[in-house]
């Protein structure tokens, strides 16, 4: 009989470097939400139109990622594809990670953060904003008790219900994400219902990404190679991901474009909104989209190198697409009497100009530290990384008597 066996992580020099470096940029983030906190607004590139951020841009960038990284572990629990079972322990814990360091930077941007309190005691159900946060709550707590049944002795039955229930729930959490700005009607380029399942596509591409490079990485700092066949298989997965991200941007697009009254907001996003289509155009559709597709779904590559560069250019053009999103929606003015051109002293009818500040971006470093610190101490504590994650991954893995090694 064939056995998967689990390990930690194992310490050292380079171990410990690499959380101290990591822990003095979550200082960073710390002292950056202070300085926002002690100096208020004026001290963020933040105005009265422009109210989310860049610390925002990270947040929901890791808080998307973590419903995606949590897509290995669903694929092999819940469709019972055994290559992917040894990674699942991973897939479940990065996707805790990214949740907490995107809550972090969340909470710590509100400007108030002791008044979380408040939005978990006193609940307005018309608002999404109420509902994320049974949402995110639900997800960490069925993430850590879906890590648990992987990893307990004689819980392995439980392993692809509680699978299922958190693959669904996961659905729900990017669903609601995305239904935060598909419902926020005051703004031109949010108000549309294909930004659910638009942030359900994005969530499967940057968790998908995020896992591959955390992947290979922990392999190397183990002292093995990773497995080229079996990093070129998730880049192919990731590349279908970012195929559909594609496909519903364009659908976004193409349906204001067919509408009269949102040809102004396309021409700000697509043609003449200074930095923005230059994002869109050249970040995220050439560079996060079209690039890793050409290298992981036409190349037939045969250097782990390859669906690395790949997974690192989708989180690139994922940053810069949740940045266009956001702060490209903030900027482009309301419209506050349809059909009327309106104008006044505040600023009204004027395109905002936002330009992140240090302690934003602070903040915002500060969150993906968090998440990185994490899942180090998560594989340095727990028996999360198989032992036999190259060479004959795919034999162990796949075979018919396979079954899982326990401490």
């Amino acid at each position: 009989m064939k056995r998967v066996a689990y390990c930690e992580l194992r310490g050292g020099a380079g171990f410990r470097l690499v959380l101290a470096a990591l822990g003095l940029v979550m200082g960073l983030g710390l002292a950056s939400a202070w300085v926002m906190e002690h100096y208020g607004h004026v001290v963020t590139g933040m105005d009265n139109q422009v109210v989310w951020g860049a610390p925002h841009v990270f947040a929901v960038f890791l808080i998307v990622a973590a419903s995606g990284a949590l897509n290995v572990a669903s694929v092999g629990s819940v469709f019972d594809r055994a290559l992917y079972k040894p990674m699942a322990r991973l897939s479940a814990l990065l996707a805790i990670a990214l949740l907490v360091g995107g809550l972090a930077v969340l909470v710590l941007d509100l400007g108030r953060p002791e008044r979380l309190v408040v939005a978990m005691t006193s609940y307005n159900f018309r608002s999404i904003f109420a509902w994320n946060i049974f949402l995110y709550t639900g997800f960490l707590a069925l993430a850590v008790a879906y890590l648990i049944v992987m990893m307990g002795r004689g819980l392995g039955g439980l392993a692809k219900p509680v699978g299922l229930i958190a693959f669904l729930w996961r659905l729900l959490l990017t669903t609601g994400t995305g239904s935060i700005f598909g419902w926020l009607v005051a703004r031109e380029a949010y108000d549309a219902a294909v930004m659910a399942p638009l942030f359900i596509a994005m969530s499967l591409a940057f968790g998908t990404a995020i896992f591959i490079l955390l992947l290979a990485a922990l392999v190397w700092a183990s002292g093995r190679v990773p497995d080229t066949a079996l990093l070129v298989r998730l880049g192919r997965l990731m590349g279908i991901f970012v195929a559909a991200v594609l496909y519903f941007v364009a659908v976004q697009h193409l349906t204001n474009l067919y509408a009269a009254e949102h040809a102004g907001l396309e021409r700000f996003l697509l043609v003449n909104g200074g930095v923005y289509p230059l994002l869109f155009w050249t970040v995220q559709v050439g560079l996060g989209s079209v690039v890793p597709l050409g290298l992981v779904l036409l190349w037939r590559p045969h250097s782990p190198w390859v669906p690395m560069l790949a997974a690192a250019l989708v989180i690139v053009g994922g940053f810069a697409q949740v940045y266009v999103t956001i702060i490209g929606g903030q900027a482009y003015p309301l419209e506050l009497i349809p059909g009327r051109q309106v104008s006044s002293s505040f600023g009204d009818g004027s395109i905002a100009a936002y330009t992140p500040s240090m302690p934003e971006v602070g903040l915002g470093l500060g969150g993906v530290a968090l998440a990185l610190v994490v899942v180090l101490i998560g594989v340095r504590a727990l028996r999360i990384l198989p032992e036999n994650l190259t060479g004959d991954q795919a034999e162990v893995a796949a075979a018919p008597d396979a079954r899982i090694l326990h401490p």
